[in-house]
């Protein structure tokens, strides 16, 4: 295939892996499985707070991100420092970050046959989210003077967590033929497994769990996956499905030469294919309506060349791509220009809504598994259901006041695209399903619980009938009819056990029989019953139980 005339001058591209962190201690709520990175010999150090450093240091690109934001987002990105009489506030952010700096260079063979891409290493992140049994991986690369059509390629195969299938070669489809990352000496760190079907086919047959490719499992380490036999105490599963998240940030001469077919293969992050530019890689209904769904155009008219920034954004949900000239510096500029802005606003944009998504992801995952593991004719099983439920609608509750909103930001493009990409992801209507499915959740503990002390009360109640019962006959005939007052002490003794042992086994024999005695008593008060009914359910408060168990709640 030969290679597209059109080159894309600066080429970025951002990933975000969202995993599922699973539990380190089993029934704590809060798990902070950051304090387990960072020692001698972790690749992992934590990332120094940029807005706790010297002032002298803090850059006009720093303000710019932090006005950029609405205060409570700024709150949540960035903490909150203490007040003038020192008294506490918000506190610090509840996002830490973790950074690996072994790794300098991303070498990818796209295709079988093709020349290698060397890309460079911007930053390779770890986040973390207090009480959010969530982390999500940060991959940032760059490469210059590419062509368009090998840019599209990359943004379609890069960012495979394991194969979707394999071609009938052998390759894996879908996915780069070889990646290999490249350590600040030149060595090569990890390489990718992807034709190595057999392991994929039998891990997801023993496992019934996606295998991860061994390049990406390398990158998380000490982080293992948790159906893996690897050795680890932090460990994590896949969330979605094998395509990560992608933002990018390509530059071109003259974006207004590229053909509508281009523009929906980088709006879908898709192959650029086998034949002609200009062929769509979709039906026409299919795209009937795309520049308005997936395209935001504030500053996109290819008719008036300079009148606008001529910068293009498109995102449909996995992916979100920026588009603009090489020679206007509004859209070139790494501190105050779109390329600044792209790594930095939308880049913490983009971190947001996904985490949003994989937070509320976890807490389905979590409500299921909880559901699942639940037999009701087991108490230890009912009370850890219980227990899990409870934990799960706390997390929830500080999500939603912590984590959630619906704006992030009043400025147009991050408010508009805010928007857009919540609803392509569908985020609004996740919220919706977990809130409704905890609640649901809720309501039945809440419901347990009063029908279980409607029980005890109406036990309680019967046994309180039965020992007023006794109360007054023994009352009435309490003027000594027993006259042993002056019987040895050894006599009055055990006469006293005896009387405490029978009044002992009656109030148990009342309490065993209280739901009996309570149909009884229902009946009794029944002037509509018969006699021989209510006899009936007297007689049968003196049969023997049956040994079939019931449910514990």
């Amino acid at each position: 295939m030969d290679e597209s005339p059109i080159r894309v001058r600066r080429f970025r591209e951002i990933l975000l892996w969202p995993v599922q962190l699973m539990p380190l201690k089993e029934g704590a709520q809060i798990q902070n499985h950051w304090e387990w990175l960072g020692g001698p010999g972790c690749p992992w150090q934590e990332v120094a707070d940029e807005f706790t450093q010297d002032p002298a240091e803090f850059s006009e690109r720093h303000y710019s991100e932090f006005v950029s934001f609405l205060p409570y987002v700024q709150r949540f990105l960035y903490g909150e420092g203490e007040t003038r009489d020192h008294r506490p506030g918000y506190g610090g952010s509840p996002i830490r970050v973790f950074r690996r700096r072994d790794v300098a260079a991303l070498t990818v063979t796209l295709r079988r046959g093709q020349a290698p891409l060397r890309f460079s290493i911007a930053h390779v992140d770890l986040h973390f989210f207090h009480d959010v049994d969530v982390a999500i991986l940060v991959v940032e690369l760059f490469g210059d003077n590419l062509p368009l059509d090998r840019v599209q390629d990359t943004l379609f195969r890069l960012g495979r967590t394991y194969p979707p299938a394999w071609e009938p070669d052998g390759s894996a489809a879908q996915c780069p033929h070889r990646v290999e990352w490249i350590g600040t000496d030149g060595a090569v760190l990890a390489v990718s497994d992807y034709e190595r079907k057999a392991d994929y086919l039998s891990f997801v047959c023993r496992h019934r769990a996606p295998r991860i490719a061994a390049h990406w499992s390398f990158l998380l380490r000490p982080l293992v996956h948790h159906h893996s036999e690897e050795t680890g105490l932090l460990r994590y599963r896949q969330l979605e499905y094998q395509r990560m998240p992608a933002m990018a940030y390509l530059s071109l001469d003259e974006p207004e030469r590229l053909e509508r077919a281009d523009w929906v293969r980088l709006g879908f992050a898709t192959s650029p294919g086998l034949g002609p530019p200009e062929v769509m890689p979709f039906a026409p209904a299919f795209l009937e309506g795309f520049e308005q769904r997936y395209c935001y155009d504030r500053y996109w008219d290819p008719r008036a060349p300079g009148a606008w920034t001529r910068s293009r954004i498109l995102c449909c949900g996995h992916s979100l791509v920026m588009v603009g000239p090489e020679g206007d510096a509004f859209f070139t500029d790494a501190e105050t220009g779109l390329l600044g802005q792209f790594r930095h606003q939308y880049f913490l944009l983009g971190l947001v809504v996904h985490f949003h998504r994989a937070a509320l992801v976890m807490l389905s995952d979590r409500l299921v598994l909880a559901v699942s593991q639940l037999d009701i004719g087991t108490v230890e099983s009912v009370k850890r259901f219980k227990r899990d439920i409870r934990q799960v609608f706390e997390i929830f509750l500080r999500f939603t006041h912590r984590y959630w909103f619906h704006e992030l930001s009043i400025q147009g493009p991050l408010r508009d695209l805010f928007r857009l990409w919540a609803g392509h992801l569908g985020t609004d209507r996740l919220y919706a399903e977990v809130r409704d499915e905890v609640q649901d959740m809720s309501d039945y503990l809440d419901s347990d619980g009063l029908r279980r002390q409607a029980n005890t009360v109406l036990r309680l109640t019967v046994v309180t009938v039965v020992s007023t019962i006794g109360t007054l006959v023994t009352g009435f005939l309490g003027m000594n009819l027993l006259a042993m007052a002056d019987d040895p002490l050894p006599a009055r003794v055990l006469f006293f056990l005896f009387v405490l042992l029978a009044t002992v086994g009656l109030i148990a024999f009342s309490v065993m029989r209280s739901k009996r005695l309570a149909d009884f008593l229902e009946a009794l008060s029944d002037e509509r019953l018969p006699g021989r009914s209510k006899l009936a359910l007297l007689a049968k408060v003196w049969e023997r139980p049956s040994r079939r168990a019931g449910p514990p709640f």
